[in-house]
């Protein structure tokens, strides 16, 4: 009898420790094709072109488009990243996750939930 309840009691505990607390979650994807053109934010713009390249620019700071932070971007599911290419041959990663992508609207927040929306020019 004692045999049969330590058998019993492994099967369980096994069970217990097989099995997952969380849940998988699979984060939305948006169509990349979307994001392609030009995106306003007040006076805020950011330029995002075919070859996976883009500027962003401030026209409050008094910076044109010619003169804007260049970057390369990637979207992987819901994230947007953004790799800012610097001058002197440095770089500069900054990660987005984007809440709404559509072919007028583009919302992202940044890591610290400041959340940023556009509208397609």
């Amino acid at each position: 009898m004692k045999r049969l309840i330590l058998i019993l009691l492994s099967f369980a505990t096994i069970a217990l420790l097989s099995t997952s607390c969380t849940q998988d979650e699979t984060s939305p994807s948006f169509d990349e094709s979307l994001i392609i053109g030009k995106w306003k934010s007040g006076t805020l713009f950011e330029r995002y072109d075919s070859d996976k390249t883009g500027a962003t620019w401030d026209t409050s700071d008094d910076v044109t488009e010619e003169e804007g932070q260049q970057f390369t971007w990637t979207i992987t599911g819901d994230q947007l990243e953004q790799i800012h290419i610097i001058e002197n041959g440095g770089s500069v990663p900054k990660v987005y996750t984007i809440t709404e992508l559509t072919a007028l609207s583009l919302i992202y927040k940044d890591d610290y939930g400041v959340t940023k929306s556009f509208t397609k020019q």
